[in-house]
């Protein structure tokens, strides 16, 4: 839509000046907030027919993207965060068996929801926009947030035990080989005592 707006300006401007005629008076600018919506407008949507034939090909090799078995649709809905504590795998099995197939079509699978989100008392509109917006099949996103907090927790050597904590000193700092192997110390003092070599600097 942008590029026909801009190009249909251009063409009139050529014209003009191709009959000797005046230019006519210059139109003016569209607004950024316009040129912003326009171009929104001309980038592609993922529908949830795309969505459908993305996830009824998910671990089906041969599939044409025609028809979607439960287990698809159940991946589809977990994925898109449908399936939670109001809607479950049970219901979904439930509502699907109805068409008594292994696999149903498009048209199938919008009386699927629809028959769904009826029974639950769910927005059927709010059920097909986390479907379109879910993201490619098995794509799922994890905040940064969550990401940094889980590295922490797993590499916080205070909170390791057994084995595990002997290859790390107070500050954190790994022992190296000593942390993994029981190296005898032949210095003759008893292990763990404090004062090692002081002996000669206090007489």
């Amino acid at each position: 839509m942008l590029v026909s707006v801009v190009a249909h300006r251009s063409i009139m401007s050529e014209a003009a000046a191709a009959n000797g005629s005046p230019s006519p008076a210059p139109t003016p600018e569209v607004p950024a907030t316009e040129l912003a919506q326009l171009a929104l407008e001309d980038e592609p949507k993922v529908s949830v027919a795309d969505q459908f034939k993305a996830f009824s090909k998910f671990g089906d090799s041969k599939s044409d993207g025609k028809l979607i078995t439960l287990s698809q649709s159940d991946k589809w809905m977990k994925q898109a965060k449908v399936i939670d504590k109001k809607i479950t795998t049970t219901d979904t099995g439930i509502h699907f068996k109805k068409f008594k197939a292994m696999k149903i079509s498009l048209s199938d699978y919008n009386k699927f929801l629809d028959d769904l989100a009826k029974t639950k008392k769910v927005e059927l509109s709010e059920i097909k926009q986390k479907l379109a917006v879910c993201g490619a099949p098995g794509v799922v996103s994890v905040s940064a947030g969550k990401a940094a907090a889980a590295v922490d927790r797993l590499t916080d050597t205070s909170k390791y035990t057994g084995s595990h904590k002997e290859r790390f000193d107070a500050s954190g700092k790994g022992k190296g080989i000593a942390g993994r192997r029981n190296v005898v110390d032949g210095s003759g003092y008893v292990s763990g005592y404090q004062h090692k070599d002081t002996y000669d600097n206090a007489h």
